[in-house]
């Protein structure tokens, strides 16, 4: 029986070798509590986040749990597939905005969308809303994914829906934002049509969105 528990705090303590055991059981078993196991996994990095804001974790520590997870991922990719998020559900843009350089986030989401099934057209870091626009336009993508970490993050995440507005696009393209400055309060000032501070979550949403665009 896999302790979901144990798989959290192991990830929280960024013990490698107990998440890998734990994962490499999971998949052992033929992967079909790859979904819990991911949720064990993200509750372990609020348990990281929490340390790194009492002061405990550092810098460093932040990126080793993001590499940690992006790994978990990839061990877990099979099982969440094969739970029901398989095929190649649609393209989308991925990106933290401009001004902000950070990126563990964002690439954690990006596996996860990537073990859905989507095709993830990953921008980068400090991305300004033209670059999005033109890269939505060239590519026929309709799902924009916006992640940023500072506060100013909000800022540049409204200009970019108002650059899609500008150019008559606002009606046809879904955004979705995401990271430490996010809340419903700032989803409604910047225009977006969801927010989530869970990967997993990033995921569902944006599948159901892929659902309807078909």
């Amino acid at each position: 029986m896999i302790d979901f528990e144990a798989l959290a705090q192991a990830m929280g303590d960024l013990d490698e070798d107990a998440v890998k055991d734990i994962l490499n059981q999971v998949m052992s078993e033929g992967g079909l509590e790859a979904q819990n196991a991911m949720a064990a996994c993200q509750k372990g990095m609020d348990i990281v986040g929490n340390l790194f804001e009492n002061g405990e974790y550092f810098v460093g520590d932040l990126i080793y749990a993001g590499e940690l997870m992006t790994e978990a991922v990839a061990m877990l990719k099979d099982g969440l597939i094969s739970g029901g998020e398989a095929g190649p559900k649609s393209k989308l843009i991925l990106c933290t905005v401009k001004d902000d350089l950070h990126d563990i986030g964002k690439n954690i989401v990006r596996s996860i969308l990537e073990a859905g099934g989507f095709e993830v057209l990953d921008l980068g870091i400090d991305v300004a809303p033209d670059v999005i626009l033109r890269a939505a336009k060239e590519n026929d993508i309709k799902i924009i994914a916006l992640s940023g970490v500072l506060t100013l993050a909000i800022d540049s995440m409204k200009a970019t829906v108002e650059a899609f507005a500008a150019a008559g696009l606002r009606e046809q393209t879904k955004f979705i934002i995401g990271g430490a400055p996010v809340s419903a309060e700032a989803c409604a000032h910047v225009g977006a049509d969801a927010w989530t501070m869970s990967p997993q979550e990033t995921a569902k949403i944006c599948s159901d969105w892929a659902a309807q665009m078909v």
